[in-house]
């Protein structure tokens, strides 16, 4: 059934409220829903087949085609459409280079790689205790870039749901399965995997751009900080490092996943 368009201009109503509370890793985990921003993304978002639970606009600001569309979809698709003040969006948006149009989506999940159907040439990336949300969106953008199959996100990592993590995935978000798993499920299931487990170390020997890898891989990428644990470098059946011609040891985490990713998957892009 098609549902009208709901004004709102008070900051204090209840469903400003509920939608702003996302923004607490709390809310998003007991309600299952997150927040994406702007018309671009939301259009993505529509691409791989999510729908929003929540659709909100400026008053005044349906001035394209696209956005116009997105609202009249999703009234005929039964979603909630709220048309709300400039102040309220105000309080719900970014507040660097805000969005005149938001929407509230369920949060999707998946489950570990079901190895029996792995496709050969598939590359699947696993992050350990990933902290920086900026670079955990960053990475989930890269690998949508590289085709990569998939996310794991193993330990105490940062909420790839949350506002900043999911902006810097530009969208990124709704083309990337992620699976999230405790270290001890993870160590008991990686070594089933049929290809290459790779661990990026720093005392690692052998140069990435030179190993010779197995197919499936499985790309491990250790915290902004320690890097990987050594129980999970300890699990690799290749050791690899990104070496450095200047001073410094290391890379930004986000970065040097997109070299390795690359290279893993330059063959098949036809770079």
């Amino acid at each position: 059934m098609t549902r009208t368009v709901k004004p709102i201009t008070s900051l204090t109503n209840e469903r400003v409220k509920a939608i702003r509370a996302l923004d607490m890793r709390k809310e998003r985990k007991e309600t299952g829903l997150f927040l994406a921003e702007g018309a671009s993304i939301l259009m993505m978002a529509r691409a791989a087949g999510f729908r929003p639970e929540t659709l909100v606009y400026r008053a005044g600001a349906l001035e394209t085609d696209t956005q116009m569309r997105l609202v009249h979809t999703s009234l005929e698709e039964g979603a909630e459409v709220l048309e709300v003040s400039g102040a309220v969006l105000e309080k719900l948006a970014a507040k660097d280079n805000p969005q005149t149009m938001l929407g509230v989506f369920k949060q999707r999940w998946g489950t570990m790689p079901d190895l029996k159907t792995l496709p050969q040439k598939s590359v699947w990336l696993a992050l350990e205790d990933i902290r920086d949300p900026g670079n955990l969106g960053t990475i989930i953008r890269t690998a949508d870039a590289v085709g990569a199959a998939g996310i794991i996100l193993v330990g105490q990592c940062t909420d790839p749901y949350s506002r900043e993590a999911v902006r810097a995935t530009m969208g990124s978000i709704f083309n990337v399965p992620l699976v999230a798993v405790d270290r001890n499920t993870f160590l008991t299931w990686v070594p089933r995997w049929p290809g290459d487990t790779v661990a990026t170390t720093l005392d690692a020997r052998e140069d990435f751009r030179r190993a010779a890898y197995t197919s499936p891989v499985l790309l491990m990428m250790g915290s902004e900080g320690p890097g990987l644990s050594t129980a999970m470098a300890a699990i690799a059946t290749r050791r690899v490092t990104i070496p450095m011609a200047g001073k410094l040891d290391s890379l930004n985490l986000a970065v040097a996943t997109a070299l390795v990713l690359y290279h893993l998957r330059g063959a098949d892009l036809r770079l």
